[in-house]
């Protein structure tokens, strides 16, 4: 990929609060439901085409499982969320990124093959087909990094089913918080994001060979909702700090399935 990475110091931090409240993105509109009130927006943008910029990845899975007036699990936060992070990421780093789309796809096609990272919401309610489960751990086995986010709960258990299909020799671990997952251009702290989160906030992970000395493939942002601050960040909604938190994690991830 034609992709430039260049860290910065730790002082970027401070820019972040700044950066996020001139991040905008337009948000979907409703579709009109025909017996009364308003059906979720399952909306999906068309896929620009690949010319080797950073594209943020999101996963698609079928059905409405996790419905909410967003839409499905799998569609919660989409587009804003990773427009307003991918515009962060622009800001902080050299990262040649689209600020302006980003790519849904199935984990089955190969067209995911293309980019380093992907991002999976609501697992809680995903039932991968064995074409999508195939698909997948291909994905992780040469090279892809897989971001999971917005579950909670008795979510973990559906979730953990079908990673154990996806990666049966695998299992997950708590993630230090030495891993360099959390340590590239921000040392992390979740203590900001416990004020919005559904119980205490856990970061599991798969590690390539199930030793943690190695290469991190999954990571799981476990009662943790990060991506509905990247959505709602430009609004009074949610704290700045806890906005602010959860960019630098998403930053971190990126940079991770870049570098590693």
């Amino acid at each position: 990929m034609a992709t430039s990475v260049r860290r910065l110091p730790a002082q970027a931090a401070c820019y972040l609060a700044i950066a996020l409240l001139v991040t905008t993105a337009p948000v979907p509109a409703m579709a009109q439901s025909a017996f009364g009130g308003v059906l979720p927006d399952t909306q999906v943008l068309p896929n620009p085409a690949y010319d080797g910029r950073f594209t943020f990845v999101r996963l698609r899975y079928n059905g409405f499982g996790c419905l909410t007036n967003e839409g499905p699990g799998w569609h919660h936060d989409y587009p804003v969320a990773e427009r307003h992070l991918m515009n962060i990421m622009t800001d902080l780093t050299r990262l040649d990124a689209r600020t302006d789309s980003s790519v849904v796809l199935s984990p089955a096609d190969p067209e995911l093959l293309k980019y380093p990272t992907a991002y999976l919401s609501e697992p809680g309610c995903w039932e991968p087909s064995e074409s999508e489960v195939k698909g997948l751990r291909g994905y992780l086995h040469k090279g892809g990094f897989l971001i999971v986010d917005d579950f909670r709960g008795m979510d973990w258990e559906n979730f953990a089913t079908q990673m154990a299909r996806v990666l049966p020799e695998s299992h997950f671990v708590p993630i230090s918080r030495s891993d360099p997952v959390f340590n590239l251009l921000f040392g992390l702290d979740d203590r900001e994001l416990q004020q919005q989160s559904f119980g205490q906030s856990q970061f599991q992970g798969i590690y390539e060979d199930n030793d943690v000395t190695k290469r991190l493939i999954v990571v799981a942002n476990y009662n943790m909702d990060i991506g509905d601050y990247w959505q709602w960040s430009p609004t009074d909604l949610l704290p700045v700090a806890s906005s602010n938190q959860a960019y630098k994690f998403g930053v971190n991830y990126i940079l991770y399935g870049l570098t590693y």
